[in-house]
């Protein structure tokens, strides 16, 4: 809480802020928009084109996806349905605010991403780079990062708007009589 004290005529105006309760919106709904930005541009891709997702996924001359085995456009067009879906998720709790809303699309993230990141952690295929292969894992370990975040960071219990100010006026002062 932020506690302001103004001067104005004849006394003070006092103005509480419950800024930590903001604070932590705008936190969540940062994280929710970068999930929502990285299931929709990964979703899209690999529904729309899984050829070329296959094959230069992330994008930037790196390919995590074509060097851990053949091309499967069943298996492409599913992890891109299930990005959409995961994304769908994070922009309606962005939409209708809420903690139960971004800790539910936070716990669809973890329960992707931990056996994502178990699966990528313990598995480094023959064709990929040290640097290629270091940045994919910390882009796993993000997705998890951002889920759980999303699942902790909210604040609980309801908003309670901001105290209407409080006017404090100072007795005058009877002039002085000789």
């Amino acid at each position: 809480m932020r506690i302001r004290v103004e001067g104005k005529p004849g006394g003070v105006r006092v103005r509480m802020n419950f800024e930590q309760y903001r604070n932590r919106w705008l936190a969540v709904r940062i994280m929710l928009g970068v999930l929502s930005a990285i299931g929709l541009i990964t979703g899209l891709w690999a529904v729309l084109a899984p050829r070329s997702w296959y094959e230069s996924f992330p994008g930037f001359g790196m390919h995590w996806v074509s060097v851990d085995g053949p091309f499967n456009q069943h298996l492409v067009s599913d992890v891109g349905g299930f990005f959409l879906g995961l994304a769908a998720i994070s922009l309606f709790a962005l939409w209708r605010g809420g903690p139960a809303l971004a800790q539910a699309s936070g716990l669809g993230w973890l329960v992707f991403s931990v056996p994502h990141l178990i699966y990528h952690a313990a598995h480094k295929p023959a064709d990929i780079g040290s640097v290629s292969y270091t940045l994919s894992l910390i882009s796993v370990f993000a997705l998890f990062a951002l889920g759980l975040a999303c699942l902790l960071v909210p604040p609980r219990g309801p908003h309670v708007p901001d105290p209407e100010p409080i006017d404090f006026h100072f007795p005058r002062r009877a002039p002085r009589r000789n």
